[in-house]
This record gives structure tokens, sequence and C-alpha cells, in this order.
């Protein structure tokens, strides 16, 4: 066994936590320190596994005294005592670097701008109808470290972020695929675009001919073009990596099959439970991924036929008055609602808008053109969404509250029309996240379907006089 060592971990989320669980476990000295306040459930754990933890504060001259310091992933470089730390030697990693180092899995890691959640999940779901052990983690789920700890694999599945790659030294999946990048999160990165596409190429970092890794990109992407250019060509050995490039493009929708590449198979496209391009695309790597690893075509066409999203992304909400409503909140950039769009069939009512992240919304104006009905904006300041959209459409209205979106949208949205919640930024003016902007319009949509179909319910109870001789009179109130 290593040495033991006496850990930090900054954070007690999830990641944290979970980390701290596999490092106690190891025998390791481990004390979590949280500067807000630590969940109960999360105290709990801590309590459980006898790990010692503040909350409140960061106790600087004990972190700083450590011998590694494990951090949340949404604590940037630039906090001040990560720059100490890195200043003083101190190593200091992530969670997902942590438990890499302790198991010997395959691993298969998803990342991309768009899309992430939704592919590290349909591979997971078809390892599992393929009846391959796997577990899924990383950006979702339950802690990879703490999976590691309590329950181990032979086969994980990994949606990974940008911030969870800027830390790694030696995590190496056995199959990595990158999806896109687009421009997201780049206040992260100094507000370039080239900081962001270096993150996410750190996924390939170290692959090496001892540890050779395959890699699934999206071959017209020109941002995953440049980043392979700079930080792979040239730097990596020819034996340290397999590339395969899966192009978009090339998909035909048409066809009633999919093909899967570098394969014989193809899947029927009338069982997909996942439409659009998009979509196509991202089966295509995740039906390639699980093959890979053994899954069987009989249980990737299962998977793929019984496989259920996660909410807030493209989901149908519910149809009233012969309009479907699509949840799609999850699309806080304009990449995800370009394909959010691509993917309707039938003229859109469009509901846009929030916290604006930079965006430059002219990718979107062809098929604003072509498919919106109306682009009906919500947030607090929709100054920017409205003056760029103002030119290309001639509907573009504002709203300050998602009921009065709802309520403007199905005024202008005619039977056989959509009205899709895509707002192509973040939430943070109206809500507390994504998920709380979706699941508001879902509750307000199913308020109005139920006031729609059972009415009021009134209970009225009177007093009516009768005249002399006991009989109701003349002036009968009928039910």
């Amino acid at each position: 066994m290593s040495a033991l060592l006496d850990i930090a971990i900054l954070g007690a989320g999830e990641s944290g936590v979970g980390a701290a669980i596999l490092a106690q476990q190891l025998g390791h000295r481990v004390w979590v320190s949280d500067r807000g306040t630590i969940k109960a459930a999360y105290v709990q754990q801590l309590e459980q596994y006898n790990i010692a933890y503040e909350q409140g504060q960061h106790s600087e001259a004990r972190i700083l005294a450590a011998d590694l310091v494990i951090k949340s992933p949404g604590i940037p470089d630039t906090a001040p005592l990560v720059v100490q730390l890195d200043a003083q030697g101190t190593p200091v990693i992530d969670e997902i670097e942590w438990a890499s180092r302790h198991t010997d899995a395959t691993i298969i890691a998803i990342t991309g701008s768009n899309g992430k959640t939704t592919t590290a999940k349909l591979i997971h779901h078809l390892l599992k109808t393929s009846g391959i052990p796997a577990g899924l983690a990383g950006n979702i789920g339950y802690s990879w470290a703490k999976q590691i700890a309590l329950d181990p694999q032979p086969c994980y599945v990994l949606e990974v972020s940008s911030f969870q790659l800027d830390r790694i030294q030696a995590f190496c999946p056995t199959i990595g695929i990158l999806l896109n990048i687009t421009r997201d999160h780049l206040d992260r990165y100094g507000h370039a675009l080239e900081g962001y596409i270096a993150s996410k190429l750190r996924l390939v970092r170290n692959a090496s001919p001892a540890q050779p890794m395959t890699l699934m990109y999206n071959s017209d992407d020109v941002n995953i073009a440049q980043g392979l250019a700079q930080h792979v060509e040239g730097h990596l050995a020819e034996a340290a990596l397999k590339k395969i490039p899966v192009s978009m493009a090339a998909l035909d929708l048409e066809q009633t099959h999919l093909p899967i590449p570098t394969t014989d198979w193809t899947i029927d496209r009338s069982t997909l439970t996942l439409q659009g391009l998009h979509n196509a695309f991202n089966i295509q790597c995740a039906a390639l991924a699980a093959k890979m690893v053994g899954a069987t075509l009989e249980g990737v066409q299962k998977g793929l036929a019984t496989f259920a999203n996660e909410p807030h992304r493209l989901e149908p909400v519910i149809t009233i008055e012969g309009i479907p409503y699509i949840n799609d909140s999850k699309a806080t950039n304009v990449d995800a609602v370009y394909w959010a769009l691509d993917a309707m069939t039938q003229p859109v009512v469009w509901i846009a808008g929030g916290v604006d992240k930079g965006n430059d919304y002219s990718p979107l104006f062809e098929l604003v053109r072509e498919k919106v009905r109306a682009v009906v904006c919500l947030g607090r300041d929709n100054q920017k969404i409205m003056a760029a959209l103002a030119p290309v459409h001639e509907i573009v209205l504002e709203t300050r509250s998602m009921s009065e979106a709802i309520k403007i949208s199905s005024l202008y949205a005619e039977p056989g029309d959509a009205v899709l919640l895509s707002p192509a930024c973040a939430s943070f003016d109206l809500f507390e996240n994504y998920e709380a902007r979706g699941d508001a319009f879902k509750n307000i949509l199913y308020q109005q379907h139920k006031l729609l179909t059972e009415g009021i319910s009134v209970t009225i109870q009177l007093n009516i006089p009768l005249n002399p001789t006991g009989q109701q009179s003349d002036d009968t109130i009928e039910p």
C-alpha cells in the first residue's frame, strides 16, 4: 500500500463526500472543508464514516498543510486558496482524477458542450439491456469515488465536464467520446474559446502506447478539428490513440435504418425513442461504444427502444387543444437550441431568454425564419435577445414570468404547432436553475390542463326561506 496521506477535501457535495469515503476506506487521514452549509444528507454520510469536517469556513492553515487536496470541480483554479496551494507545490486534483487512481475498470468517458448526459445515460442503458454490469458517474448520478469504494463495477460510463478535466493528471479512459465544442462556460477560461477547447481535449492527453485509447469525435465540428490539430496531432504517439470520426452531416434521416460506424450494425429508426439529427449522432456513438465493450445488437436494439431520457431535454409535457408543449429547459446555449429547432417537424412558438452568456444568436436565424411562428422572450432583461431576433422575425414578444410566457405562446400557437421552451440562456434571473425553470413550465401547463378538463368546483350553501305552508316558493333555484 502507498504511504498514508493527510488529505484535505474542499467542498462537501456529491463528489467531495464520495472522494472522502474512498480516501477513508484506503486508510488516509481525511478532513472535509466546506465554506458553505453542508446538506444534511452529506453530514449524515460524513458522520457515518467517521470523517472529520467543517462547514461555514475554510481553515486555511490546515488546508495548506495537507499532502494532497481534492477540490470540487466547481471551485475555479483562480480561487485564492487554490492559487496558494499551487504556488507552494501542493497537489490539487478533482474527484475524477482521484477515483481513476483506484480502479482498473473499463472507462467510457463522454464530454462535449451538449448531449453529454443523454449519451452517457444511453450507453449505460445499452450496457444494462445487454447484461453488462456498469456504473454511471462523473457529472451525473452518484460519485464515482463512492461507487469504487462501496460498489465497484468492471465498467464505468462517465459524463465528464470541462471543469472535471481541468485538473486531471493520469486519468485516461478506455473509450472517449467528444460530441461537440461550442461557446459555453467561457467565463471560466478567460472568455477565450481556445481555453475551453484545450480543456475538452484534455480528455485524450494521457493516452499512450502502454495505455491506448479510442476516441470517437464529431468530424464536422470545426472546434474539435482545431483542438485535435493543436493538442493531439504531433503530441501523441500514433499507437496511443485510435481515432474514429463520426459525421453528423453524412446522416440521412429519410433512411429507415441508422448505420453504426465501423460495424455492420443497422438500427431500425422506427423503434427509437430519441428523435432529431443530433440524437441520431449520439445514438451512433453510444451504440458503437457499447459494442466495443461487449454489448450485443439485440441488447442495443432493446435499449434504444426502451430508453427514457432525462427531464428537461426535448421532453414532451402535454398536448392542450391540439398543441404539444415541449420542455427543453436544459438548452442553455445557442447550439443546444439549434438542434432542438432542427428536430421540430411542425411550426414552433419558441420561448427563449434568461441570462445571456455572451451569445451569438446568428446560427439560429435561418431556422427561426423557416420554423418559428413567434418568439416569446422570457427574462428580466430581454433586450439583447430581442434586438438580435427582431430583424429576423416580425413577431418577437417580451414576457417577465413563466405563466405570462405560456399564456402569450398559447395565443399565437395554432393547432398542429408546438410550443417549445428552449431558452439558449442560463436561468438564474428568474429561477434557481434550469430544472426549476423546466418544472415551472410543466407545473403551470398541468394546472392549466386540469382547469380546462375538470373546470372549477364550487360548493355553495343556500338558505332558502319556505312559505308558510312549508312548501318551497315559486322562486326555485335550479341546480
